[in-house]
């Protein structure tokens, strides 16, 4: 049988504000749908009062995502022809027992002998809410408990005539490593996202598909309570471009419960009334006289409590312009939403930026061993005025160690080039001095002033321009002022996002930096400090904030560089 399809769900917006399902075709093998289908709705949920089956409790849209997984396999084949699958759905919505039901399912219709399956949580606590809800379903059905046999010692379910197993693995604990499953099943990814060896450990888990052409891998998990990273990240991103049609991979297929960008910018999503669109089970399994106790709970108990409410109960992906107490200048860091205005430009290298600028001050700040150092190149555009900005970071590898919450984001980073990693302090310096030495030879750097630092740790950056080899006169560095003192700043570059007068590449470090940055006021004035002490990193952002102190001062090149220079930057 051969014949073509697409998973993506380009209209995806107006289904779920309409309440229409998110996978917009039937599976491909009905008869293998129904088949599974109808092993899966006799399953009971003991869980859930009266233990009713899957086929009385369940929504549709459970019906919809297991009838896919296993509507995709072709018998005569013998091959799965989709076999890659993410859901993303907020707290309470039954994932744990929907994983426990596919599973359960898919080793009864297995057929090859001695088949491993596996249910991957983070924590052995996960892992026993995904373990009990399979072992209930079984003991409460004498057909099934005559069939599999459970060995709670090792979480595992045992089928008597193939000896296929389902076993419950905790990645904190068991050996996850070296699995040959035929299928996967990888519960709270979001977990996952922040250890920094999790995708090499789920490719070794997941290594079995290659020589299994009816495996499958299937992730599920809700937002977590800060921005996504590492593996999470690498899954959601991937799947939201299948979904949106930017990627075609009919290999994989995402069910992706998420409210639409406007209602995310504007706010509606903090609306109770809409609130069902990320709850596809509300008014079974989440009750929305729960949601709003908890909402009313959490908006007095801080902006930790609310920034997790959003993240867990209506799946808003923590990060620019989410946090309540975020910086005001994270609402606009991507586009003014009132204006139209788009502040990214990704062709913005910092090649572009002095070819285009007609006077660039940079900004230095952080650098401490468990710290990044962020640096900061800011251009005032020929004929426009408007400010282009290039951001780059560095870290040495203790960092990875230190801060293991931070690790898999900041390999994101270095993966992408936009951070480097150095193994002792020094190299990262160097090369600091290296791109201010290349911005200085194009005339393009003030004669005073014209290099922003924080007044803290700064004598290894003035070693580094003002020796023998590069030379520079130590007025030419001016210490800025931390604190309240960076008020102004910061106001400022907060009135050029919402002019749409700042532009950037809107690159993941920065996204990420204004996403951990929070406001407090001192007096009249605003600081911005980190979102979590010592842990969430802002260096870059805050390297920006000494740049915008020095263009504030209308600085002049040092050199009156002609219209028709053709600049060539080595």
């Amino acid at each position: 049988m051969s014949f073509h399809w697409s998973t993506a769900c380009p209209d995806w917006e107006d289904r779920i504000r309409n309440g229409l399902p998110l996978i917009p075709f039937q599976p491909l093998f009905t008869d293998e749908a129904e088949a599974a289908l109808a092993i899966f709705r006799e399953l009971k949920l003991v869980s859930v009062a009266g233990s009713p089956t899957a086929g009385d409790a369940c929504r549709q849209w459970v019906f919809d995502f297991v009838g896919q997984i296993f509507g995709s396999y072709d018998a005569a084949t013998g091959r799965r022809l989709i076999n890659r699958f993410l859901l993303l759905v907020s707290k309470k919505n039954g994932k744990s027992e929907t994983a426990a039901g596919i599973m359960v399912t898919a080793l009864i219709r297995n057929w090859r002998l001695s088949a491993e399956f596996s249910i991957i949580a983070p924590t052995v606590e996960i892992a026993r809410n995904s373990f009990e809800p399979a072992r209930d379903m079984i003991r409460a059905d004498p057909e099934l408990d005559d069939l599999l046999k459970i060995t709670e010692a090792t979480r595992t379910i045992t089928h008597r005539t193939t000896n296929a197993t389902l076993r419950v693995l905790a990645a904190d604990s068991d050996t996850v490593a070296g699995k040959k499953s035929v299928g996967v099943f990888i519960d709270e990814l979001w977990l996952f996202g922040k250890r920094a060896n999790a995708e090499n450990m789920l490719r070794e888990a997941t290594g079995g598909l290659a020589s299994r052409p009816e495996g499958f891998v299937i992730a599920s998990s809700t937002q977590g309570d800060e921005q996504p990273a590492g593996v999470f990240l690498k899954w959601l991103k991937r799947f939201r471009d299948i979904r949106d049609g930017r990627i075609i991979d009919p290999r994989s297929l995402g069910m992706l419960y998420e409210f639409p960008e406007d209602m995310l910018k504007s706010g509606a999503f903090k609306d109770p009334a809409n609130w069902w669109m990320t709850n596809p089970n509300m008014g079974a399994s989440v009750d929305m006289e729960f949601l709003t106790s908890q909402f009313a709970e959490d908006q007095s108990g801080g902006t930790s409590s609310l920034t997790n409410f959003f993240a867990k109960h209506l799946n808003v992906e923590v990060g620019v312009g989410i946090r309540p107490d975020g910086w005001v200048g994270a609402e606009f860091w991507l586009q003014n939403e009132r204006t139209g205005t788009s502040n990214v430009d990704t062709t913005l290298t910092l090649d572009e930026l002095l070819r285009r600028s007609e006077v660039v001050v940079v900004g230095v700040d952080g650098g401490g061993m468990d710290d990044l150092l962020g640096f900061a190149a800011l251009g005032r555009e020929k004929h426009t005025g408007r400010w282009l900005l290039w951001s780059k970071a560095w870290a040495n590898r203790i960092v990875l160690e230190r801060r293991k919450s931070e690790a898999p984001w900041i390999l994101d980073l270095h993966a992408q080039g936009l951070l480097t990693l150095s193994d002792a302090p020094g190299p990262d310096i160097e090369e600091v001095a290296n791109i201010i030495v290349r911005i200085d030879e194009t005339g393009l750097l003030p004669e005073k002033g014209g290099i922003g630092v924080d007044s803290v740790g700064i004598s290894d950056t003035i070693n580094a321009l003002c020796n023998d080899v590069r030379g520079f006169d130590i007025e030419r560095i001016e210490t800025v002022q931390q604190g309240w003192r960076l008020s102004g700043a910061i106001k400022t570059v907060e009135r050029k996002l919402a002019a749409g007068a700042l532009q950037h590449d809107g690159g993941l470090l920065m996204r990420k930096c204004v996403g951990n940055a929070k406001t407090e006021a001192k007096g009249n004035a605003v600081i911005v400090t980190k979102s979590v002490s010592g842990a969430a990193k802002i260096d870059p952002l805050m390297a920006l904030f000494n740049a915008a102190v020095l263009m504030g001062e209308n600085p002049e090149p040092s050199i009156q560089v002609p219209e028709d220079f053709l600049l060539t930057v080595i």
